[in-house]
């Protein structure tokens, strides 16, 4: 798969920003209660969450579990997150899986609207993975077992 960096949120930025400078200025890295009061947060526990996802996001970096031990992470370093892009072996996994589901409702006396709408929602996965060709090959099935549908409800 490929990957893409996670650009941190305007308030994520904000509280890189105090971080780093306060770094700069002191030499070592704040503490929860001086980053609540620096930028205004209500509670220590709403800085933690903040610091946990910038660390879970790669931005931030604790050392050793310990008091101000926080370290910007620089941009290069940053941790990389999957896109929509696909191996050929998950793609011909994929491809049977939703195979298998279409077949298992093309079986199925009574085809339930739920499942109707569950193949749609699997062809428009396939379709945002680029996997056009599948999706080209599924939709005429997907009509004729709407088609079904129509004609049970009439």
């Amino acid at each position: 798969m490929s990957y893409q960096t996670v650009r941190p949120t305007k308030k994520q930025r904000q509280l890189l920003s105090f971080i780093e400078e306060f770094i700069g200025e002191h030499g070592y890295s704040p503490s929860y209660r001086e980053i609540m009061n620096g930028l205004s947060y209500t509670s220590v526990a709403t800085v933690s969450l903040h610091i946990n996802n910038l660390i879970k996001r790669g931005h931030l970096r604790k050392r050793d579990r310990s008091a101000r031990s926080l370290e910007v992470v620089a941009p290069s370093e940053e941790i990389k997150v999957k896109t929509n892009t696909i191996k050929p072996g998950e793609e011909k996994w994929l491809i049977e899986k939703v195979e298998y589901f279409f077949s298992q409702i093309e079986q199925q006396a009574l085809k339930e609207q739920s499942k109707i709408d569950e193949l749609y929602v699997l062809i428009g996965t396939l379709r945002i993975l680029g996997l056009e060709g599948a999706v080209q090959s599924f939709i005429p099935r997907l009509s004729a077992i709407k088609q079904t549908v129509t004609d049970e409800v009439q």
